[in-house]
């Protein structure tokens, strides 16, 4: 019962075949369903008085400057 035995299972994994004692796996599909996102609020900011509310809008992101590095001189 080894490599060249073509009944056992180590010979079948050696001969790269299948059959009743090595049987294939199945494969099984998974369904993905999409997720519903909250949406967003906007940003609002209190003023002074309780009755006016005043909105205002986030600021865009700006790139960060990088320093240059020095270059050495020849």
């Amino acid at each position: 019962m080894g490599k060249g035995d073509i009944k056992s299972k180590r010979g079948k994994i050696w001969n790269g075949s299948y059959g009743v004692t090595r049987r294939k796996k199945k494969k099984t599909t998974t369904v993905i369903t999409p997720v519903a996102k909250p949406e967003k609020k906007a940003k609002t900011k209190v003023a002074d008085t309780a009755d006016e509310t005043v909105k205002v809008k986030a600021k865009p992101k700006t790139p960060r400057k990088t320093a240059k590095k020095a270059e050495p001189e020849s």
